[in-house]
C-alpha cells in the first residue's frame, strides 16, 4: 500500500468503466460504428450503420462547408452538434452553423476553447435550451448573462469556471425552471452571490462542492422547499451555524458535508430531515454525540462517518450504558457502547466508519442492520472477535478491513456472507491459513490481499473464485508458481501483482492467456523486455504498470502502437 507502483481500486474500477478512455473513442459513437463495416447484433447477426448515421457522419467529416443548419429538424442538428462535440471537431467557426437551430441540449463539459463568444450561440436557442454544461470553460460573467432569456433552462452545470462571480449568478434570477445547479470549486461566490439563489423553487439539485467563501449563505436556501440534493464537500467554511437554515429543507434526501467545520451541535439542526436517505459527514469535527441525532433519521440509508471522532467524547450520557455492555462482552475496551444509536437506523445499507476510534466491542451494535450492503472498517481497531457480530449481515456485499487487527482465525465469520462480492483484506495479519475459510464466498468479484502474506501455497484456494474480477496480491511472496494458479481466474480484468520480485517473463506468458484483463501492474519484478512479447493477446488491456523492472520505455511504447491500441496508461 502506498506505493507508486500500486494502483488503488478506484482507479481499476474507472479504467474498467471507460473514464480513462480518450474522449474521441468513449463518447462517439458514430466513430465508433463506422470504423468497421458492420458490428455483431444481439442474434450474432451483422447490423449496419443506418442512413440518418450515415448523412450525421459525413456532415460532420464536411462541417466546413455549412453556415447553417436552422432548417433542418431540431433533432437532427442536435445529433450533428453532438457527435462534432464527441469527436473534437467543434471550433469557433463550426458552432456559427447552430445559431437559432432550437437546440436543447448543450454539453461541452472541458471542451477545448469553449468562450464566451460560444454563449452567444447557445443563449440563440431561446425557450428551446433545457440543459448546458460549462464545466472547466472560461467563460466569464458576462457570457453567463446571456442565459437570462433562456426561461425553460432545467440544468446548469457551471463546475470548475473560475470566471465567474457573484455578478454572473444575479442574471440567473429570472431562470425559476432550473431544477439543477452546479458551480463546484467557485472561489468567488460568497454569501452576497448565494442570495441570487433563493427565487430559484424549482431547485431540486445544488452542488457547491469546494467552495469557500460561502458561509453565512445558506439561509438564503431556506425557501427552497422542493431542493431534495445538496453538495456542501469540502467547504470548510461551513460551520454548526450554516446547518440552522437547513432544517426546513423537509424534502432533503442527500447532503454531503465532508470536511466541512461541522460539531455535533450542528447535526441536531438536520433531526427534522426525515426523507434524508443519503448523509456524508466525512471529515467533520463530530464526535459519537451526533448519533443521537443521526438515530431520529428513519430513511437514513447512507451514511458515511469516515475520519470523525467517533469515541467516547460527547457520549457521557451513555457512560453507564457502556460500561455494562462491555461488561457483559467480556471486553476490557469500554469505548464502543457509544455506537449504539446505530441501532436505530435500520434502514441502512452502506455505513463507513473508516479511520474511526472503534473496536470489536462497538460491532454487536450494527448485529440487526440486516439491510447492510456495504460496510467500511478499514483502520479500525476491530479485530477477529469483533466478526461475529457481523456474520448475521447476509445481505452484505462489501466490506473493507483493511488494516484492522483482523487475523485468520477471524475470517472464518465470514463465511455465512453468500452475498459477498467485495472483500478488502489488506492486512498484514493475513496470511495463507486464513484463505480456506472463504472459499465458499464463490460469489466474490473483487479481492483485496494487497499487504496479507500470500505465498504460492495460498494462490490455490483462489480457484474458488471463478467470478473475480479484481485481485490484488502484493505480499512479495508470489513467483511464476503462484501465477499458475491465478491464470485459471479468466474473468479477471483487473490484476495487482506488484512488489512480488520473484516473478519473471514465465509469469507473463502464462498471464497472456487472461484476454479480460483491463489493467495489469507488475512492477518490482524480475520481467525484461523479452517478456512483452507475452502481452500481445491482451488487446483489452488500458493500463500497463512496471515500474522497477527491466523494461525499457521504448519498448513499452513499441507494444503500444503495434499491437495494444486500446492501452491510454503506461508506466514507466
Amino acid at each position: 500500500m502506498g506505493t507508486v507502483s500500486s494502483m488503488k481500486r478506484d482507479q481499476f474500477v474507472n479504467l474498467v468503466s471507460g473514464r480513462y478512455c480518450d474522449s474521441g473513442s468513449s463518447k462517439g459513437y458514430l466513430s465508433s460504428t463506422l470504423s468497421r463495416l458492420s458490428v455483431e447484433g444481439k442474434q450474432g447477426k451483422p447490423e449496419y450503420p443506418s442512413l440518418l448515421d450515415l448523412c450525421i457522419y459525413k456532415t460532420c467529416e464536411d462541417i466546413e462547408r455549412y453556415s447553417t443548419f436552422d432548417i433542418l429538424p431540431r433533432d437532427v442538428s442536435q445529433l450533428i452538434f453532438n457527435e462534432l462535440v464527441c469527436s473534437q471537431r467543434l471550433t469557433d467557426a463550426s458552432i456559427d452553423a447552430f445559431r437559432d437551430c432550437a437546440l436543447q441540449d448543450f454539453d461541452l463539459c472541458e471542451y477545448p476553447g469553449m468562450n464566451d463568444r460560444w454563449m452567444d450561440v447557445i443563449s440563440s436557442q431561446g425557450t428551446s435550451l433545457l440543459s448546458v454544461d460549462l464545466s472547466g470553460s472560461d467563460v466569464t460573467d458576462a457570457g453567463l448573462s446571456c442565459l437570462k432569456e433562456c426561461r425553460n433552462l432545467e440544468d446548469l452545470n457551471c463546475n470548475y469556471c473560475y470566471n465567474i462571480s457573484n455578478r454572473g449568478l444575479k442574471h440567473l434570477r429570472g431562470l425559476s425552471n432550473l431544477v439543477s445547479l452546479s458551480f463546484r470549486k467557485n472561489y468567488q461566490i460568497n454569501v452576497q452571490g448565494m442570495s441570487f439563489f433563493s427565487g430559484l423553487l424549482n431547485l431540486i439539485e445544488l452542488d457547491l462542492e469546494r467552495c469557500q467563501w460561502i458561509d453565512g449563505g445558506l439561509v438564503h436556501l431556506n425557501g427552497l422547499t422542493k431542493l431534495e440534493s445538496l453538495n456542501l464537500k469540502c467547504c470548510n467554511c461551513i460551520t454548526d451555524v450554516d446547518m440552522k437554515p437547513l432544517s426546513g429543507l423537509t424534502n432533503l434526501k442527500e447532503l454531503q458535508i465532508s470536511f466541512c467545520r461541522v460539531s455535533d451541535i450542528g447535526i441536531t439542526f438536520l433531526q427534522g430531515l426525515h426523507k434524508l436517505v443519503l448523509l456524508n459527514m466525512e471529515g467533520c469535527y463530530v464526535t459519537a454525540g451526533c448519533l443521537e441525532s443521526l438515530s431520529a433519521l428513519p430513511s437514513l440509508s447512507y451514511l458515511n462517518l469516515s475520519r470523525c471522532g467517533i469515541f467516547d467524547n460527547g457520549c457521557e450520557k451513555f457512560a453507564e450504558m457502556r460500561k455494562l455492555i462491555a461488561l457483559n462482552l467480556g471486553f476490557n475496551n469500554v469505548t464502543n457502547a457509544c455506537l449504539v444509536n446505530l441501532k436505530e437506523l435500520t434502514n441502512l445499507e452502506s455505513l463507513n466508519l473508516d479511520s474511526c476510534a472503534i473496536s470489536d466491542g462497538g460491532l454487536i451494535n450494527l448485529a440487526g442492520l440486516y439491510n447492510l450492503r456495504y460496510l467500511d472498517l478499514s483502520d479500525t481497531e476491530v479485530g477477529s472477535i469483533g466478526l461475529k457480530h457481523i456474520a448475521g449481515l447476509t445481505n452484505l456485499e462489501s466490506i473493507n478491513l483493511s488494516f484492522t487487527n483482523v487475523t485468520d482465525t477471524g475470517l472464518v465469520n465470514l463465511s455465512g456472507l453468500s452475498s459477498l462480492k467485495s472483500l478488502n483484506l489488506d492486512s498484514r495479519l493475513i496470511t495463507d491459513a486464513g484463505l480456506p475459510a472463504l472459499t465458499s464466498l464463490t460469489g466474490l468479484t473483487h479481492l483485496d490481499l494487497f499487504g496479507a502474506h500470500i505465498t504460492n501455497s495460498g494462490t490455490k484456494h483462489l480457484l474458488k473464485f471463478k467470478q473475480l474480477r479484481s485481485l490484488e496480491l502484493c505480499s512479495g511472496r508470489i513467483s511464476d508458481a503462484g501465477v499458475k494458479n491465478i491464470k485459471e481466474l479468466s474473468s479477471l480484468a483487473v490484476l495487482n501483482l506488484s512488489q512480488n520480485h520473484c516473478l519473471s517473463n514465465r509469469s507473463l506468458k502464462m498471464i497472456s492467456g487472461l484476454t479480460e484483463l483491463v489493467c495489469l501492474n507488475v512492477s518490482n519484478s524480475r520481467i525484461t523486455n523479452k517478456g512483452l512479447r507475452h502481452l500481445k493477446m491482451l488487446k483489452n488491456l488500458k493500463s500497463l504498470t512496471m515500474e522497477s523492472c527491466q523494461v525499457s520505455p521504448f519498448e513499452m511504447r513499441n507494444l503500444q502502437s503495434t499491437h495494444l491500441p486500446n492501452l491510454v496508461i503506461i508506466r514507466p
